[in-house]
């Protein structure tokens, strides 16, 4: 039985009602991830010891490959990590748009303490420290405001100095949001976090009060991943794990936008390598036709030749610490265990009565159903499955003491609710109304052009 708190039992629950992967509780729905756990805290051992990690993470549709990243996440956490995960898009998150992947890493930083805003967290029990260095002297004087203010910013000098080394400017604006704290002027700390942060539109007054100019770019981006790194560590933290989900999408993108995303995800490679980011764990995810496809990573030579790796015909002797590990579809054993966890978590009225009336053989026949319906292929499966387990079955349980799942549920896969892969394990096609029209021109295309 799992141990999340009701709170969270409903937050994972909704979420798979809704289809999509929950953000926190995953690891209490971990199937068949025992293989990885051994090579995955090697590696957050290395770099909490001061390394960087590269990783990246192959499978197909269905094979788990956003769950397989928050299950890690989880365990990051649990072991003194912050950890950001950002989705890869043409329009939102270009890939060699490194400022804006920092900015999405920054928005959706995350801590066991803190799932939102930890940055603004992270920097508030930062400075909460270097007071209480302080105060915590023998013999200081607490009550004298102009001491603790000259005494404290020594400290921080000292802090900052790590920082200062990496990145300069991120070291003023720290200086500069602490100077704000103290006066209790909390506009300006949050115009400073706000472009600590890479956010875009920080009004002149602000960068001016800051001593710096301009909008965080490129150039710089990279840096400031450096000054959060060592802030990082200034705060207790072991490191950061970074996952950048969904690169299979550079595949759709243009043969210019593909080709500079390409370059930089290798330029990411090399600087984790090269001793860039210690204290980074970076972690992509893709389906196999982008590591192995012609519009993936073999249309740069030189990036497929860094994620190069022979995969063995029998998956029981993959080697787990190379820099490439493929997640393996479901099977039908997999993917009922799967669903009695969900069942054994659910939030119930009376759990009891739910898991005498949705027993194990109904979801095995549920799961067996639902893949039928998807053409037998049971590694697509897991979404659709889970939505009408939850949606179709615990929560009509739930609701209605009569409702028996084996006379009164009935299993329909509407083309309307399903994605073009499972549309197409499926054999249906989707009617005209569900097409998806790209109405205005993308960035770099001519007005009217096709």
């Amino acid at each position: 039985m799992t141990t999340l708190p009701l709170a969270r039992r409903r937050e994972v629950v909704a979420a798979l009602r809704n289809g999509t992967v929950p953000r926190r509780g995953i690891e209490a729905l971990a199937t068949g991830l025992d293989r990885f756990e051994r090579a995955a805290d090697e590696d957050l051992a290395m770099v909490a010891s001061g390394h960087g990690v590269f990783k990246s993470v192959r499978g197909e549709y269905g094979s788990g490959k956003t769950f397989y990243s928050r299950w890690l996440q989880h365990r990051a956490q649990t072991a003194g990590f912050a950890t950001s995960e950002v989705q890869i898009s043409e329009t939102e998150t270009p890939l060699y748009k490194l400022h804006t992947v920092y900015r999405r890493a920054m928005e959706n930083l995350r801590t066991r303490e803190w799932d939102d805003g930890a940055f603004r967290s992270l920097v508030g029990r930062w400075f909460y420290s270097l007071e209480e260095e302080v105060t915590g002297r023998e013999g200081f004087d607490a009550n004298d405001a102009a001491l603790l203010s000259r005494e404290v910013a020594e400290v921080l000098e000292r802090r900052l100095a790590i920082v200062s080394r990496t990145m300069p400017t991120f070291a003023t604006v720290l200086r500069a949001c602490h100077g704000a704290r103290a006066v209790g002027d909390h506009a300006r700390e949050e115009g400073f976090l706000a472009w600590l942060m890479g956010q875009p539109h920080v009004s002149a007054d602000i960068k001016r009060a800051a001593g710096v100019k301009g909008e965080l770019d490129d150039s710089v981006a990279g840096s400031f991943l450096q000054g959060l790194l060592a802030m990082l560590q200034q705060t207790g933290r072991k490191g950061l794990m970074l996952v950048l989900d969904e690169v299979e999408t550079l595949q759709q993108m243009r043969s210019d936008v593909r080709g500079k995303s390409l370059n930089a995800l290798r330029q990411w490679i090399d600087d984790v390598d090269g001793g860039r980011f210690p204290g980074l764990y970076l972690m992509v995810t893709g389906t196999t036709a982008f590591f192995e496809g012609k519009q993936g990573v073999k249309n740069l030579a030189p990036l497929a030749q860094r994620l190069h790796v022979d995969f063995a015909d029998d998956p029981r002797w993959d080697n787990m610490r190379a820099v490439q590990i493929r997640l393996l579809p479901f099977d039908a054993a997999r993917l009922a265990e799967v669903g009695r966890k969900v069942r054994d978590l659910y939030p119930a009225r009376d759990p009891a009565a739910l898991r005498s009336r949705v027993g194990d053989d109904f979801i095995t026949a549920l799961a067996a159903d639902v893949t039928r319906g998807l053409g037998g292929r049971v590694g697509i499966a897991p979404r659709i499955f889970l939505k009408k387990l939850v949606a179709g079955v615990l929560d009509r349980v739930d609701d209605f003491p009569d409702f028996d799942p084996v006379e009164h549920f009935k299993l329909t896969l509407a083309p309307s609710e399903l994605t073009p892969e499972e549309c197409e394990a499926a054999g249906v096609v989707r009617s005209v109304d569900d097409i998806e029209l790209a109405l205005s021109p993308r960035e770099g295309d001519a007005p009217g052009g096709s």
